[in-house]
């Protein structure tokens, strides 16, 4: 039976902003209050989709979220009309109404883990979705992220989902963004790979000072506890606090792994020996041939690495083997970053080629190609029982560029956040987007 990787892209919401909101994302941070161009981020991210899927990968979409979050702003004590919270929450708490119009869940690389049939013992696809508790702003995503997952991932026969972990930070669950699978084929046993930035309950290890540690050891293990892994099939690996204190807020910005293949920068992690042997020996054990590419320090700085997202980069397998990298402009523009590229590419190893794609509006806000997508290994029965109607095709390609091209706005500022009607041009592009998509109803404007 053949399987799959499938790429499931995050499309952008309405209300893509640069509120500054994630502390200790470098791009996100710099670029707070800027004017942004929803109607743009939106179109950026589709190309990507169908240029992927004109090269025959499978590519799927993943819808946004209802925003501004009205029901987030009544917990935190804003009463009146859906317009009054709004109009009120900009009044006396900006910040919150900023938050609760956040576009984040573009970034569905945080959206949950994933664990495909081949390494749980059930022998169904299991889905966490992430707590994303170290921000508030996305925090409050999960629970429209589970019924998303659960209108397309359906058929309890082949999936099975996992309500998010406590919301507390011994917890903290960043979903994919600190998980990679090694396999030697997508249908075949492989090696889950959870990256922590520090532990809860055991200060043997070193945590960084500056900024935040988002995932936790505990978190990581309690999920693979909940998608049934087997202990020979997984392995855990500290980041190296220093390079999360330098901007590196998750593992997918220093580090992508692919098939048989982990491409890191030098400083990614600590005792990196160890781990390359661990995750050599186990991949072994299940017919694996484990490969590494370490890109040392004196070619790209870890400022190089945050400031061009190299790492924040899909590695995809070509049917002859060899790998493609996908890399946002910025690389190209980054004079180091773009001749060790060349180099790389050149000297015959296993990533063969580099693609560019222009992704300007979502890195300004910190999110690069591997950010904007949700990895799901299925086999072909598997993804014959996806809900059909969010895999992209060449006709949901134009559906959904029409629908941007209805529904968005072309700039986006603080003060627009603000505006009442916004709302209401949200709903009702995903009312109509629902439709597309086919998910029924999903949104809590739509539930209630």
């Amino acid at each position: 039976m053949k399987s799959y990787e499938v790429n499931f892209d995050g499309l952008v919401g309405p209300t893509h902003n640069y509120g500054g909101l994630s502390y200790g994302n470098v791009a996100s941070q710099s670029n707070s209050q800027q004017s942004s161009n929803p109607k743009e981020a939106a179109l950026q991210g589709l190309a990507k989709m169908k240029a992927l899927m004109d090269m025959g990968f499978q590519q799927g979409v993943l819808a946004p979220q209802e925003r501004p979050d009205v029901a987030a702003l009544r917990r935190l004590g804003f009463a009146g009309s859906d317009a009054q919270v709004i109009q009120r929450a900009a009044k006396e708490a900006m910040p919150l109404l900023v938050a609760s119009c956040s576009a984040s869940s573009m970034w569905v690389a945080n959206a949950a883990t994933v664990s495909p049939s081949a390494d749980t013992a059930d022998g169904r696809v299991h889905f966490t979705a992430a707590n994303l508790n170290c921000k508030y702003h996305r925090s409050i995503e999960h629970p429209t992220t589970s019924r998303v997952l659960g209108a397309m991932f359906a058929n309890q026969q082949h999936f099975a989902h996992h309500a998010a972990l406590p919301a507390v930070a011994q917890f903290g669950d960043e979903g994919a963004a600190n998980h990679t699978r090694f396999c030697r084929a997508y249908g075949e046993a492989g090696v889950e790979f959870f990256v922590f930035g520090r532990s809860a309950f055991d200060n043997r290890y070193p945590a960084p000072q500056k900024y935040p540690a988002r995932q936790t050891l505990e978190a990581s293990q309690a999920v693979a506890r909940l998608h049934g892994l087997r202990e020979e099939g997984v392995v855990y690996a500290q980041q190296n606090p220093s390079v999360i204190d330098q901007g590196v807020f998750h593992n997918d910005v220093i580090a992508v792994g692919n098939g048989e293949v982990l491409f890191y920068h030098e400083d990614a992690f600590l005792e990196t020996d160890k781990v390359l042997a661990e995750l050599s020996g186990k991949l072994a054990k299940v017919g694996g041939k484990f490969q590494s590419v370490c890109v040392p320090r004196s070619a790209v700085t870890v400022d190089d690495a945050v400031r061009s997202y190299l790492f924040n980069s899909q590695l995809l397998s070509r049917p002859d083997g060899s790998m493609l990298l996908i890399v946002p402009e910025e690389c190209r523009s980054n004079e180091r970053v773009w001749q060790y590229l060349q180099g790389l590419t050149g000297a015959g190893g296993v990533i063969r080629e580099v693609k560019v794609f222009d992704l300007k509006q979502s890195m300004q806000n910190g999110g690069g190609p591997a950010c904007l997508r949700l990895r799901v290994a299925l086999n072909e029965t598997e993804l014959a029982a996806v809900n059909p109607g969010v895999i992209m095709t060449a006709p949901l390609y134009d559906s959904l560029t029409q629908w941007v091209e209805n529904h968005y706005r072309d700039r986006m500022t603080e003060n627009d956040l603000a505006d009442p009607q916004l709302l209401l041009e949200c709903r009702s592009a995903l009312d109509e987007l629902t439709q597309i998509l086919k998910l029924g109803s999903v949104y809590p404007f739509q539930i209630n």
